[in-house]
């Protein structure tokens, strides 16, 4: 039997899986809001009191941490929230344990993923020994790399969302001035996050909103979504078109930087919820649109991520391999 954890800013997975097949199997799932524990034993000892007694020990371990990790520590970059791989193996008799940025641990089920997870925005082509590369948008963004080594994906973290933020357009150079305004910089996540849509919000609203909507309300960003999807205010609808096409333009980005011949998977909580607005073409316009590199990134399969579990999937896959 092995532990699985998906660590977000909002919410928390862990599963106990079973490893028969390639695709670990899981037995048992609970989510927990993270901000309600004050540690990860802590909350890995009410989800083992949760699970159905008798069961064999941990063989393995493998957690996503929405946060750089560094040796065997992880800090939630969103949230005050640490992790010691050594505290929780000793405390839960676990013998092999890992950390894994939270979008590592995610890429780690890319190449598991069945037909049914997934939802296709541009078929392309995807060349055999080609690399592939991962962007998910949730309570921040997340990037990843799957770089294709002797017949396998090996993913590989990076700290990518809080990269600079490029303005492509004069639109976006209005909402730069207030981004710098506020942070004193831009960076991706200022725009593409759940954390970014109350900055576009209020920079796409200088006259209120018609919507009723106030940008420092905690629901604030899945109303603007859903006001926008529904057509119920102009600035709303101008704010997700923004969030388009940065999202994007950065999809874009990353498929360049890791050369994805093989596929770009789009993951996340956000991107499932705005499909519609992901499939009207502004997505895709803003993905490809890089001077001569057009033709590439036309070429490039490009796939949204559908399983709201598929972190905790990746990371069970990881523990497998460290049996």
């Amino acid at each position: 039997m092995i532990l699985a954890g998906d660590l977000g800013g909002t919410k928390t997975l862990l599963g106990l899986f079973e490893t028969r097949t390639a695709r670990p199997h899981a037995v048992h799932m609970r989510s927990f809001e993270t901000t309600a524990f004050h540690g990860l034993t802590e909350m890995i000892a009410a989800f083992m009191a949760d699970a159905a007694v008798g069961r064999p020990p941990l063989a393995a371990a493998c957690f996503g941490v929405a946060g750089p990790v560094l040796g065997d520590t992880a800090e939630l970059t969103n949230v005050p929230f640490s992790i010691d791989a050594g505290e929780v193996a000793h405390l839960f008799s676990i013998p092999r344990i890992k950390l894994l940025n939270d979008l590592e641990a995610m890429a780690y089920a890319v190449p598991v993923l069945q037909g049914d997870e997934l939802h296709v925005l541009q078929h392309g082509e995807a060349i055999r020994g080609g690399n592939m590369a991962l962007i998910a948008a949730g309570t921040g963004l997340g990037q990843a790399l799957l770089h294709h080594v002797d017949g396998r994906f090996i993913p590989s973290p990076t700290e990518a969302g809080h990269a600079d933020w490029a303005p492509r357009t004069e639109r976006d150079i209005v909402l730069l001035r207030h981004l710098v305004a506020q942070y004193g910089r831009a960076e991706v996540e200022h725009v593409v996050s759940g954390r970014g849509l109350p900055n576009l919000h209020r920079a796409t609203h200088p006259h209120g909103c018609d919507a009723g909507i106030d940008a420092n309300d905690p629901g604030a960003p899945a109303a603007l979504t859903s006001a926008a999807l529904e057509r119920r205010c102009a600035g709303c609808i101008e704010a997700l078109e923004i969030f388009i096409d940065a999202y994007g333009a950065e999809a874009g980005n990353v498929a360049l930087r890791s050369v994805a011949t093989a596929g770009l998977f789009v993951g996340g909580g956000i991107a499932p919820k705005i499909l519609p607005a992901l499939t009207d073409g502004r997505f895709l316009d803003a993905f490809r649109d890089k001077g001569a590199m057009r033709p590439l990134l036309e070429g490039v399969p490009v796939k949204v991520i559908l399983n709201p579990e598929a972190g905790l999937l990746g990371a069970a896959v990881h523990a497998a391999d460290l049996l």
